[in-house]
């Protein structure tokens, strides 16, 4: 009698345990990339988190954007993930159906443009590309400075250029929408042929190009706006950033809730931390291409006013399929 009744005793309170635990927990899956001198900004967001909510317990789980997209396509709302951070807006606009409806928190601090009109999520950054040179390297082995994307083309360039291969990097594909929006496809993916004499490398990375240009491997790079002025800041070398009249491509990502998740008060009560505070930081130190209304950055040598490119389909997931099945480098 006495072993039945301590048993009992033990379900009641692991029974109690789980119930505060799930009242006071709350996990957070994230595809965000980058870094500062000091700290990653993951980093910096779980401190963030965990100073807003001692009592709470929040983990910040790094996930790739493929893997962590597959994850929710496979688990759907049954996924322990509560809220998904800085997941492209392609893969969230493809998995609507598991996200939670937000019209219940008020959204008048972003900019109305980048809000989907789904309501399943809210833009958490947008990532611009550049053409980043050397220009005192150019200047040095006396070539000249390019201008337009045909410039790139030319042989005096052959060994120089970098840039991130589209089957493979988020920077990469979206050079590639951008030229064929601005251009049409066949254009658009002959002079990636064209591109591929000069280019030494296709990378698998965002940042490896800007990477080569830093260890002098490269003098021209295409990649990310941020990796750039990284590069600039952390590193000390100059470089020049480009945006020719095509404008510059750009990809969004957003944040939002597990369909269901959301009737958690700490889930909501994190979510909300993290729409009006913690985003707001994350674009003042991380990240400051404009999503917030007021919008503020402390990042020295960003860009103002980027001029950006045409990007219909960016987020289209077939379209992406079907492009990269025809990429060949």
């Amino acid at each position: 009698m006495k072993i039945i009744f301590l048993v009992i005793m033990m379900l009641f309170l692991m029974g109690n345990s789980c119930e505060e635990a799930d009242h006071t927990s709350v996990s957070i899956y994230t595809s965000i990339e980058g870094s500062r001198t000091i700290g990653s900004r993951t980093e910096y967001l779980q401190q963030q988190l965990n100073e807003q909510f001692p009592d709470y317990s929040i983990t910040l789980q790094a996930v790739s954007a493929d893997t962590l997209a597959e994850k929710l396509r496979t688990e759907k709302t049954r996924t322990e993930a509560d809220i998904i951070l800085c997941l492209e807006t392609g893969y969230l606009e493809s998995l609507q159906d598991f996200l939670a409806d937000l019209s219940s928190f008020d959204v008048s601090e972003f900019l109305p443009e980048h809000v989907p009109a789904s309501g399943r999520f809210l833009p958490w950054d947008i990532s611009s590309g550049t053409i980043a040179i050397n220009r005192a390297r150019l200047e040095s082995d006396g070539l000249p400075i390019p201008y337009f994307y045909r410039d790139l083309l030319n042989p005096v360039y052959r060994g120089l250029v970098s840039m991130p291969n589209p089957a493979t990097s988020c920077a990469g594909y979206m050079f590639l929408v951008s030229l064929i929006n601005a251009w049409g496809e066949d254009a658009a993916f002959a002079w990636f042929d064209g591109l591929a004499e000069n280019n030494l490398q296709f990378t698998a990375s965002d940042s490896s190009p800007v990477n080569m240009l830093i260890k002098d491997e490269a003098v021209i790079g295409l990649g990310k706006t941020i990796t750039a002025v990284n590069a600039i800041n952390n590193h000390g070398i100059f470089l020049d950033l480009l945006y020719f009249t095509e404008g510059a491509p750009y990809i969004t990502t957003g944040f939002g809730i597990i369909k269901g998740k959301e009737t958690r008060p700490v889930v909501r009560e994190v979510y909300s931390f993290i729409m009006t505070t913690l985003v707001r930081k994350d674009k003042e130190l991380f990240s400051p291409e404009p999503v917030l209304i007021n919008q503020v950055s402390s990042i020295s040598n960003y860009p103002l006013n980027i001029p950006y490119a045409n990007m219909d389909g960016i987020n289209d997931m077939n379209l992406k399929e079907r492009l990269l099945e025809r990429w060949s480098h």
